[in-house]
């Protein structure tokens, strides 16, 4: 399903074009605006429900000799695994921590070596500036630099800003992403109860099966799992 077959598809079931209105300070709200809003809430809400492959990332940094914090990528949202590569190419899997931990361990800035844990620390901080972007604090600190190898998950571009007009989603759990966008428009629309019961009722069977997909499926093969076998009766 492309963007513009999605939004038609909203504005078909639910009867509606989402005309432009003017808020009582005057801000104009488009129709675009107004659709844009309901599928991106819905897409969180999805992202946040399945662990779907497409929603991990991997990028390289380096570490910096003597300073034990790391910078997160702008687009961060939780850690799936990191790595400090050493001198050799050889992987060293860190392992997570709290802060606390790291802080009792490593209570010396010269505490150094090759980092063997890490934990999520707070915004990183620009000069006085505090910003949006999160940090990592590394124990021990660095004695060198080191490649990090990040895995992590992220919110996939948009199907309402994607240049082409399609997304993963979009391409292969289409039911899910109408739905939820369904469930997010009779909400805004304040509609009527049953509509929204049964929208929701359709949006909950689709999740089960995305979950099927991304949580089940995709985490195992026939060989390690065996095939699925149905009970006979």
């Amino acid at each position: 399903m492309t963007y513009s077959e999605l939004v038609t598809a909203i504005q078909t079931y639910t009867e509606n074009n989402f005309p432009t209105t003017t808020l009582a300070d005057s801000t104009v709200v488009t129709s675009t605006t107004q659709i844009n809003r309901l599928i991106t809430q819905a897409e969180q809400r999805i992202y946040n429900s399945v662990q779907f492959p497409s929603i991990r990332k991997n990028v390289t940094a380096s570490t910096t000799t003597n300073n034990k914090y790391l910078s997160c990528p702008s687009d961060f949202l939780a850690t799936y695994s990191m790595a400090v590569i050493d001198a050799d190419g050889v992987y060293e899997y860190l392992l997570n921590k709290d802060v606390n931990f790291i802080r009792q361990a490593y209570p010396q800035p010269t505490d150094t070596d090759i980092p063997k844990y890490y934990a999520l620390f707070g915004p990183t901080v620009s000069g006085v500036t505090i910003t949006n972007e999160l940090s990592f604090i590394l124990g021990p600190t660095p004695d060198a630099v080191y490649s990090v190898e990040l895995h992590y998950y992220y919110y996939p571009e948009s199907i309402t800003v994607a240049s082409s007009g399609q997304t993963w989603l979009g391409d292969n759990f289409d039911t899910v992403l109408l739905y939820g966008s369904l469930v997010e428009a009779y909400t805004y629309m304040k509609g009527e109860q049953d509509l929204i019961v049964l929208y929701d009722t359709k949006y909950k069977e689709a999740l089960a099966l995305a979950k099927r997909l991304g949580d089940g499926m995709e985490r195992q093969d026939a060989y390690r799992s065996g095939q699925y076998r149905q009970a006979v009766t």
